[in-house]
């Protein structure tokens, strides 16, 4: 069955199998086979395909309407907790020590690290040494969206101060080889600590500080799931950040 309404507003724009297949990232005959037979592209793909056309997904494929059977439990959570405060430091102590290829973070502050091990920056330093990638991200003091948080949290002026002194605690690695340091101004929904293929989210809870908020560790299974929505949003406010200078 032919998609009707694809094949229209590919040709109202223009539109070759070629020229959307290599925007969106796939074959021509993926284009084709959406078109003259019906079928129906991943969401992501069906995404990209969509903004590229300036056309909304749904009118473009209403298959897509259709929710997911909900699963009991993601087959990448390893453990949900109920707050930061329930977990030792020990468990990022001990997921960032195993680390053998990537470490990142994205915080606005995360003290606690440092407060509680002092040998956090050692431990990266090792890890780099090994061959690891570190990348750290912090949040700008001076960035409105860190400012607010501060004022959702409660905390006022803290958190700006708190940001300033997780940037203090690091500064020593700077010009370590394989460590990166940037400070972001983003508006931060998560703080992400990943190890490779394991991650501890640390949800962002308005009206309450992070040490009081959910933490789900998460380990990649390959299937394209939470942890890589995680991963990818660690990159886009990477993307974004501005390098700490010596």
């Amino acid at each position: 069955m032919q998609n009707e309404r694809l094949r229209a507003v590919m040709a109202a724009g223009g539109w070759t199998h070629a020229g959307l297949a290599e925007v969106v990232g796939v074959d021509p005959k993926s284009v084709e086979r959406w078109v003259n037979l019906g079928r129906v592209p991943r969401r992501r793909t069906a995404l990209k395909a969509a903004e590229a056309l300036g056309e909304d997904i749904h009118a473009l494929w209403p298959a897509l309407r259709q929710a997911k059977a909900a699963r009991a439990v993601s087959p990448e959570l390893v453990a949900l907790y109920d707050q930061r405060a329930d977990l030792p430091v020990s468990v990022f102590v001990d997921l960032l020590a195993a680390a053998r290829e990537r470490i990142d973070v994205l915080v606005y502050a995360a003290v606690f690290l440092h407060e509680a091990y002092p040998r956090l920056n050692e431990l990266l330093k090792e890890r780099a040494a090994e061959g690891c990638a570190v990348r750290i991200a912090v949040g700008d003091a001076d960035s409105p969206n860190v400012q607010q948080r501060g004022r959702e949290e409660r905390f006022g002026h803290g958190i700006e101060t708190r940001c300033r002194l997780a940037l203090m605690h690091y500064r020593p690695l700077l010009g370590v080889h394989g460590i990166e340091l940037r400070t972001h101004g983003t508006t931060l929904y998560n703080s992400l600590y990943r190890a490779d293929d394991q991650l501890l989210v640390n949800a962002h809870v308005w009206g309450v500080n992070a040490y009081g908020a959910p933490v789900w560790h998460l380990r990649k299974d390959g299937s394209g799931g939470l942890f890589d929505t995680y991963a990818d949003s660690f990159d886009m406010v990477w993307a974004t950040g501005r390098p700490v200078e010596g």
